[in-house]
C-alpha cells in the first residue's frame, strides 16, 4: 500500500475534472464511436473529418492524442514483396487504359478481378468491377469456381445498374475468364472496349488490387467463415452497408464513392 493518509485520498476522490479533460472524455465517446463504425479500420484522420461533420470543431491532432491515448488505432497495410513487374502485352485486347487511373467522370473507365476467399466449406470466389472515377463498386457477384460466368455476371450488374450512354473502358488481366470468347462477345454487344494489362504486371490494374487489399484487410482476414454463406453475406456487408457509401478514400477529397458521385452531379446541376 502507498503511504497516503486518508483524508488526502478521499480529497483526491472528490476533486472534480477540469473543462478541458471533460471535454476530452466526451470527445472520446464520440471518437470511439466513429472508430467503431468504421470497423476499427480508421486512423485519426477519417475519424476527424466524421467529427467535424457532425458539428465538431477539433483538432486532429486532439484527435489523434485521444486515440494514441486509448489505443485506438487504424488499419495498416501489407508490404508489396520487391521485384521486377513487367510482362508481356495483350494479345486479346490492347492496354488502352495505360494506368490512366483518374478519369473526369463516372461511366469513363471501370476496372475488374476475381479474388478468392476461403471458408471451412471451400473457396468462394469474388468479381468486381470499380468505376475509376469514385472508386465505387457498381457491379460484383461471388461463386465457388472461378468461371466465365463469374466475371461476366458482376461486368453485368454493372451495365445494368449504370446504364451507360457512351462508350466505357473495361480493363482487366489477362485471366482466361476475360480472354474468353463469352467475354469479347459481350463486351461489343454492349459497346464497351476492353483493355488488358500486361501478363504478370498487377500495377496495371492497380486500383482492383487495392480494393482487394482493402477488403481483405479490413473484412476478410479478421473473420472465419465456416460456409460460403457467411463470407457471402458479410462480403455484401462491406461492399453495400460500408465501402460504397461510407467509406472514406482520400483520392476522392475524403468523401465515400456515393457522396463524391452525388456531390459531381449536384455541381453539374448548378451549372
Amino acid at each position: 500500500m502507498m503511504a497516503v493518509h486518508p483524508s488526502g485520498y478521499y480529497a483526491w476522490c472528490r476533486r472534480t475534472l477540469s473543462d478541458r479533460a471533460r471535454d476530452d472524455q466526451r470527445l472520446l465517446g464520440l471518437i470511439k464511436h466513429a472508430w467503431l463504425e468504421s470497423g476499427g479500420i480508421y486512423g485519426y484522420r477519417k475519424i476527424h473529418r466524421d467529427l467535424r461533420e457532425i458539428g465538431e470543431a477539433c483538432g486532429k491532432h486532439r484527435v489523434a492524442r485521444l486515440m494514441r491515448r486509448e489505443g485506438l488505432r487504424s488499419q495498416s497495410g501489407y508490404r508489396r514483396r520487391p521485384g521486377h513487374y513487367s510482362g508481356k502485352p495483350a494479345v486479346v485486347s490492347p492496354n488502352h487504359l495505360n494506368r490512366q487511373f483518374d478519369v473526369a467522370a463516372p461511366n469513363v473507365a471501370w476496372v475488374t478481378d476475381i479474388t478468392y476467399i476461403r471458408t471451412y466449406e471451400g473457396w468462394l470466389y469474388l468479381s468486381v468491377v470499380i468505376d475509376l472515377f469514385s472508386r465505387q463498386v457498381v457491379g460484383w457477384s461471388m461463386k465457388p469456381r472461378m468461371t466465365t460466368d463469374l466475371a461476366l455476371d458482376a461486368l453485368l450488374a454493372a451495365v445494368w445498374w449504370r446504364k451507360p450512354q457512351e462508350v466505357v473502358i473495361v480493363h482487366s488481366d489477362q485471366g482466361s475468364q476475360f480472354s474468353s470468347t463469352d467475354w469479347q462477345s459481350f463486351l461489343k454487344a454492349n459497346h464497351l472496349v476492353g483493355s488488358m494489362s500486361r501478363r504478370g504486371n498487377c500495377h496495371d490494374n492497380a486500383v482492383a488490387e487495392s480494393f482487394f487489399q482493402l477488403l481483405k484487410r479490413e473484412r476478410i482476414k479478421r473473420k472465419i467463415y465456416s460456409i460460403r454463406e457467411a463470407a457471402r453475406s458479410d462480403v455484401f456487408d462491406y461492399i453495400e452497408m460500408f465501402y460504397n457509401p461510407r467509406r472514406r478514400h482520400s483520392k476522392s477529397d475524403n468523401l465515400s464513392p456515393i457522396e463524391y458521385e452525388r456531390r459531381h452531379f449536384q455541381s453539374l446541376a448548378g451549372v
